[in-house]
């Protein structure tokens, strides 16, 4: 190398090979990098180096022995690199854990600090309920509250920065799940059926009520400034095509499947939310004052104050905390069985699992929860749709107690259930619970006792070919009850009449043990069979999902 001044460098890397009285030493490789350029002698040792004095990281040696290759230490000596990639790989993860804790400690402190710049997720334990004096032995035939015309969205009280609501009940003898909500200036608690199925959440208002049962709470007040004019945006979704002319307020009629209806109007009151951390918050919310209801409602409002409308409604609670930023416009709920009852409800994408999900697409030319199936098994025994090859539609509801079939897929079920007669299961006539119902020559505690006489029912989407559909399996627990005359029930009935007649519609009955997802930001349906216990990561926030207080 001559001996002259080296050019200006930014960079340079050293290679000292091993004395060669001792080559385990191996060699060692040296990297600088400099901010100022200098001159730099050349030092004897390296006469290995090119005759180029530039020297960047992205120049190798031009000595192929000084070569530092992955493939050369792998044919030399295996056992260095698998240690090395050991190492590297467990200094990834340590720092990984560390960062993601930091991460989320960070994000934490930024939510609970700013809770305006990044959406909340609210949760809503459901907690069982038991049923109510003198209406135990009603029959629960078509109790189905489903809103296909007009909605309205509502109030809703909220605990824990996702915040914790108690969604109760049971499919029997109640025959709804319902959850809390605290509105007003100082806030009071209503108790309101959790619907899927409906847009417009409201409660029964004193304006005077010209048709209300008993609720569990004293009516809800209004004053005359909570009054929705009728220029409201709000107000013209609620009355659509149904336009009431009033310039003093805005006027709502809601008629649900099962021929009952809602009358009031448009009330802006406070819903109150309070989050893990102790803080509250008060959000002005848009929901409806019924002043009279008419029909079977009338029934479960003596469970209840009201309606909670939850489907993809611009009128409806996920979209109107969603257009505020409060939450990722996605619904969930876990509807525990009758025996332990209860479940729980989430407003926000915090507690969708991250594995474990099966998803399917949502039709999107209507404001319900709707997909499209492909076929229905009984057991091995496929189902018969109208039509050849005729896709169907399923709407799931969480505010109809019990599934509905189309008339064909109905009539094809009863058929293929007749063989449980021939196992020993008598039909009851005089039992009125339900259309059809069984005995047995033994006592019937619960499903499980008779659960062996019946097959699994599958719906089917997707694609044709079983292999490859996405599948939702109904067990005999999800389509059967037991009667208070000790018979089991099938509590699947003739949708004929229900919606448009030709979908099914998934009820509460074979909604339970499910967690299930309305995702209407990624446009999806989720489920996942599971216990309904809260999600254990709520369970370490908090040790009461609702302070005495609050309920």
């Amino acid at each position: 190398m001559e001996d002259d001044e080296s050019p200006q460098l930014k960079s340079v890397v050293i290679i000292s090979l091993p004395p060669s009285n001792n080559p385990s030493l191996g060699k060692k490789i040296t990297a600088f990098t400099f901010y100022n350029p200098f001159s730099r002698q050349p030092q004897p040792q390296q006469q290995q180096q090119p005759q180029n004095n530039d020297v960047s990281f992205q120049s190798f040696p031009s000595n192929p022995q000084n070569l530092f290759s992955f493939r050369r230490l792998f044919h030399s000596n295996p056992i260095k690199l698998f240690t090395f990639f050991g190492v590297f790989l467990f200094a990834l993860f340590l720092y990984g854990s560390l960062y993601s804790t930091e991460t989320t400690l960070e994000l934490n402190r930024l939510k609970n600090n700013d809770g305006d710049d990044e959406p909340s997720s609210f949760l809503f334990p459901l907690f069982p309920k038991h049923g109510v004096v003198g209406h135990r032995d009603l029959k629960l035939v078509d109790v189905k509250r489903r809103n296909f015309v007009a909605s309205n969205s509502r109030v809703v009280a909220v605990d824990s920065s996702s915040t914790v609501f108690p969604i109760s009940g049971n499919v029997y003898p109640d025959g709804l799940y319902y959850t809390h909500l605290r509105v007003g200036n100082p806030p009071k608690r209503y108790f309101v059926d959790v619907d899927t199925g409906s847009d417009l959440t409201w409660i029964q208002c004193d304006a005077p009520c010209r048709s209300c049962a008993k609720g569990a709470n004293a009516p809800y007040k209004p004053t005359r400034s909570n009054i929705v004019p009728s220029i409201d945006s709000l107000c013209l979704e609620v009355q659509k095509n149904e336009y009431h002319e009033s310039f003093q307020q805005c006027d709502y009629e809601v008629k649900y499947a099962d021929h009952s209806s809602s009358l009031g109007v448009l009330i802006k009151d406070e819903l109150h939310l309070m989050s893990t951390n102790g803080s509250k918050t008060k959000l002005n919310f848009v929901f409806g004052c019924g002043y009279d209801q008419e029909g079977s409602l009338l029934n479960s409002l003596a469970k209840t104050d009201g309606i909670m409308g939850l489907s993809k409604g611009k009128v409806g609670l996920p979209y109107q905390l969603a257009s505020k930023g409060i939450i990722k416009n996605v619904v969930g709920h876990c509807l525990g069985n009758d025996r332990v009852g209860g479940g729980y409800m989430f407003l926000g994408d915090d507690f969708v699992p991250y594995w474990g999900m099966t998803w399917v697409p949502m039709v999107q030319t209507t404001d319900l929860y709707q997909t499209e199936i492909l076929g229905v098994n009984y057991g091995n025994r496929q189902l018969s749709f109208e039509g050849h090859n005729k896709v169907g539609k399923v709407v799931f509801d969480s505010g109809s107690s019990y599934t509905y079939f189309p008339k064909k897929v109905y009539q094809d079920l009863i058929a293929s259930l007749k063989e449980v007669s021939g196992l020993g299961l008598i039909q009851d006539d005089s039992d009125t619970t339900l259309p059809i119902c069984w005995q047995a020559n033994f006592p019937i505690r619960s499903v499980k006792d008779v659960k062996d006489y019946f097959k699994t029912l599958t719906l089917r989407f997707g694609n044709k070919w079983w292999i490859l559909s996405t599948l939702f399996r109904i067990p005999p627990e999800g389509y059967l009850v037991i009667s208070n005359k000790g018979n089991v029930c099938l509590s699947i009935l003739d949708g004929s009449n229900v919606h448009d007649g030709s979908s099914i519609i998934l009820g509460d009955i074979s909604l339970r043990e499910y967690l299930v997802v309305y995702d209407n930001v990624n446009k999806n349906i989720g489920w996942e069979q599971t216990k309904c216990s809260m999600p254990s990561r709520i369970l370490k926030k908090t040790h009461n999902f609702l302070s005495d207080s609050i309920l």
